[in-house]
């Protein structure tokens, strides 16, 4: 990540790591592990509600402010390892707002990037803003940079002292920046530490799955799916869609296909994604969502896979 020096706020080489486990309670243990509980399938390891997204705005079917916040921030990674901006450092987020007229994107309004640096840029706030401007947020806005964009970098005028050492707060995970940037809606639970028993994280990569697919499919230009699940129970309660208005068949219909077509059992969300392999690393950073198949190695965002899109179409008729 680039914590390498305490002066950044923490050593990654030489900070202690204390790791402290402890056995699951049975009582949950019972629900989840197959024939073991009231129901003979694996259960889901909790019950909640989970939310998948997915539209045309972007090639990933991701919304365009989540996109480029994403893009903004990798490339300030992207520019701090090859030294274009000397010492910036590892701590950063971004936010874009984007005019809309009827969910077609306009223009990009206003960009903030906050991006931790080393001591020699405190008086030099101007010059730090033109090379973010040059190096980070001209070339990832490409055709959506114009001159009326209202631009903040670093807003408080300095951001020497960042991560861990800078706030508290630190030790849970942003889930709308982990997901759809605010677009579409959020069952409440979080993602990462949780092994893919917790549907919180396998039933929301199986709905954002189910969404690239339908959108991916032409049945709609926006989908969300809601799917609902009861503590050591294997079928979801529910399964519920929203397309804004933009389906191509009855909303009915594609619930039908998406029961044909995709498994929402937790064991068959684990078995379909392939998720129970060391896959979850680089979902710590740029999102969980609007990534490429196979980019943190083998078995990687299998969840963003367009593979079920051409059955869908040809069940679909269109």
């Amino acid at each position: 990540i680039g914590y390498d020096d305490a002066a950044k706020g923490i050593d990654g080489r030489s900070c202690a790591v204390m790791v402290t486990l402890d056995q699951q309670s049975p009582d949950i243990a019972i629900g989840v592990n197959e024939g073991a509980g009231l129901h003979k399938e694996q259960g889901a390891g909790d019950q909640g509600l989970m939310f998948g997204y997915a539209c045309r705005e972007t090639p990933g079917y991701m919304p365009l402010p989540i996109d480029l916040s994403h893009r903004l921030v990798a490339r300030q990674a992207e520019v701090r390892r090859e030294g274009l901006i000397p010492n910036l450092r590892p701590d950063a987020k971004s936010q874009v707002t984007i005019e809309y007229d009827n969910h077609t994107p306009l223009r990009v309004d206003t960009v903030v990037i906050s991006t931790q640096h080393g001591p020699e840029w405190n008086d030099r706030t101007s010059d730090l803003y033109n090379a973010v401007v040059e190096h980070i947020i001209r070339p990832v806005l490409g055709e959506w940079y114009n001159d009326d964009i209202t631009i903040h970098v670093n807003p408080t005028g300095r951001f020497e002292m960042g991560g861990p050492q800078g706030d508290c707060g630190l030790t849970g995970r942003k889930i709308i920046v982990d997901t759809y940037g605010g677009r579409g809606r959020h069952g409440g639970g979080a993602f990462s530490g949780k092994d893919p028993s917790k549907v919180d994280r396998s039933a929301a990569y199986m709905a954002r799955y189910i969404a690239k697919n339908v959108v991916a499919a032409g049945l709609a230009d926006v989908c969300e799916i809601q799917l609902s699940y009861a503590i050591g129970v294997a079928e979801p309660t529910s399964i519920n869609i929203d397309c804004e208005g933009t389906s191509k068949i009855e909303d009915s219909r594609i619930i039908e296909l998406i029961r044909e077509h995709f498994m929402l059992t937790p064991k068959g969300i684990i078995e379909s994604l392939d998720l129970l392999n060391p896959i979850y690393k680089t979902t710590a950073y740029h999102g969980h969502f609007g990534r490429t198949p196979g980019e943190g190695g083998p078995g990687t965002f299998t969840w963003e896979l367009t593979d079920k899109a051409d059955a869908l179409r040809r069940d679909a008729g269109l």
